[in-house]
């Protein structure tokens, strides 16, 4: 099924299989009930098709008037991969949605980081998917707080504060509107007891299946940067540059999801902690779709049929990514690793103390450009790139938020001096999340090109990929891995 629209027929066979597939990817209305549930729904009898309306969002469903279901909690899982897709304004604007932009500046501000007015943006998110701006960060704000409600033992106003709410009322009204009862129903309903470290939280984070945890871990570990993260005993930790300070965050893969456990700076920071972790390890994808597509190729298809559940490593900070990247030019990974730490040590924000072996965050845009670099390790025109990218990262004149519209940053990208296709392609994989990047030219690319029977030219191997959209990002990573095997 193509995510830019629904498909009657497809989305009712998808609710009578309970095809677990499409969880996240729209929701099931239910006008006798007045509840809405995820496709693979338990409830044992199925709603007649003339009783049913599938919605794009949850938050159009609310505004229908209905209640999520407590039986399948569909507020509970993987979000649409759609929006990782879609490089059209409506998913540039649910991405930055899911960075509780509007929490933080409101639909105004949503709207001038897209460049277009208030009322254009309502109406085109209305009409593609059936809710405002201002209701699809309610029912953002509804899921935060009930995940909260439930694993936490904060608070209620805590909870109304972390989770974006105006008001403790706002937050009441919601949860009661949303999922039928108060906060204390669904705390006493939930929460297991379980007692937590004081300062951290600790919060399941659904992922689709089949998921690769182990591999991205070890791909983030080899790259790890001293200070900044640090890997070992199956668990990633770094530090999060967030909108109010400083972060810590320790991730876990689990059989059916991610351990996400949080330190923050403000509990208003939330959200976004959340949505950046799961940017970082792309539990938004569908591999099902992406092995599906890929495996048809006879000559990579072997190599993604042993590794189905593999994820294109995201970011938490897209000035950072596009920093290392620029450090990593023509080096070792291990050798962009020494030098990126060196940098962080030297220039990065300490942490009031050190959590483990974190030590602090990387250091911003603003700081590495106006940073003396010799000694380094740094040639003098590395230097001035990577100075001259930081300037423009932190005047604006390079954005890479998840809003962005990404072939405008790869422009952005190559305008400076020193930055060409393969440096700006790596931004574009990692930094902007996008999933149909192929550097072409890259020598590791070519070599598992050459193993695999592939074309083993950059413009043959390029023409070959074609086939591979809308998912080149997940061939270049099962290519990679190819190579280093």
């Amino acid at each position: 099924m193509s995510y830019s629209r629904l498909d009657f027929d497809f989305c009712y066979r998808a609710l009578e299989s309970r095809d677990a597939r499409f969880d996240g990817v729209f929701v099931i209305g239910v006008r006798t009930t007045r509840i809405y549930c995820r496709p693979s729904c338990p409830a044992p009898a199925r709603p007649k098709r003339q009783n049913v309306t599938f919605y794009r969002t949850a938050a159009a469903a609310q505004l229908a008037g209905l209640r999520a279901c407590k039986r399948c909690r569909p507020d509970a899982v993987a979000g649409s991969p759609e929006w990782d897709v879609r490089g059209d304004l409506v998913g540039r604007a649910m991405r930055l949605l899911g960075d509780a932009v509007v929490d933080r500046e409101g639909v105004s501000g949503l709207a001038r980081r897209l460049a277009v007015s208030e009322r254009h943006l309502n109406r085109l998110l209305v009409e593609e998917l059936g809710a405002p701006p201002l209701a699809l960060a309610r029912a953002q704000r509804a899921q935060t707080a009930r995940v909260l409600i439930e694993t936490t033992d904060l608070p209620f106003q805590d909870i109304a504060f972390a989770a974006g709410f105006g008001s403790v009322r706002q937050f009441n009204d919601t949860v009661r509107e949303v999922f039928a009862g108060t906060p204390g129903d669904l705390r006493r309903a939930r929460w297991n007891g379980e007692n937590r470290e004081p300062g951290q939280l600790a919060l399941r984070l659904p992922v689709r299946q089949p998921f690769d945890g182990v591999g991205i871990l070890e791909w983030l570990g080899a790259r790890a940067v001293a200070g900044v993260e640090s890997i070992g005993g199956g668990v990633y930790r770094r530090t999060l540059r967030l909108p109010g300070g400083i972060g810590v965050v320790s991730l876990q893969p689990a059989d059916e999801h991610v351990v996400a456990t949080f330190r923050l700076s403000t509990i208003a920071d939330l959200a976004a902690a959340v949505y950046r972790c799961r940017r970082l390890l792309d539990l938004d994808a569908d591999p099902e779709a992406v092995s599906g597509a890929l495996a048809t190729d006879s000559a990579l298809g072997a190599t993604v049929a042993a590794n189905p559940g593999r994820r294109v490593p995201g970011s938490v900070d897209g000035p950072e990514s596009a920093m290392r990247a620029v450090l990593g030019q023509q080096i070792s990974v291990a050798g962009a690793r020494t030098i990126a730490g060196r940098l962080a040590t030297a220039f990065g924000e300490s942490l009031p103390e050190p959590d483990g072996a974190l030590t602090h965050a990387f250091p911003a845009a603003e700081a590495v450009a106006e940073a003396d670099l010799m000694g380094f390790g740094l040639t003098g025109a590395r230097q001035r790139t990577i100075r001259e990218l930081a300037r423009r990262l932190a005047v604006g004149e390079v954005v890479l938020d998840p809003g962005v519209d990404r072939d405008e940053a790869k422009r952005q990208l190559l305008d400076v001096s020193g930055i060409g296709p393969w440096t700006a392609s790596y931004v574009a994989l990692r930094a902007l999340g996008d999933p149909d990047v192929f550097p072409a030219e890259d020598l590791g690319l070519l070599r598992a090109a050459a193993r695999l029977g592939l074309p083993t030219t950059p413009s043959e191997l390029a023409t070959h990929a074609e086939r591979w959209r809308p998912w080149r990002s997940y061939a270049t990573h099962h290519l990679w891995a190819a190579d280093s095997a």
